[in-house]
């Protein structure tokens, strides 16, 4: 096995895992805010930060495809 796919699998769930956190920074930072002035809405907001995470998921996905192939 050469060095491309290890790198590539790396960059896959790197990646990933970058935009979910990015994502779930200012998704956090607006539910904070949304919950300090309407505590009902906390489910919603935990629903919306959880959905990013599918990201790191996909991402990790794909690099375990790339290293098995």
């Amino acid at each position: 096995m050469d060095f491309g796919m290890p790198i590539g699998a790396g960059i896959a769930f790197g990646l990933g895992a970058l935009g979910a956190g990015i994502a779930m920074s200012r998704i956090g930072a607006a539910g904070a805010g949304t919950v300090a002035e309407k505590p009902e809405l906390f489910g919603y907001m935990l629903i919306l930060l959880a959905i990013p995470e599918t990201l790191a998921i996909f991402g990790f996905v794909i690099a375990a495809m790339i290293l098995i192939m």
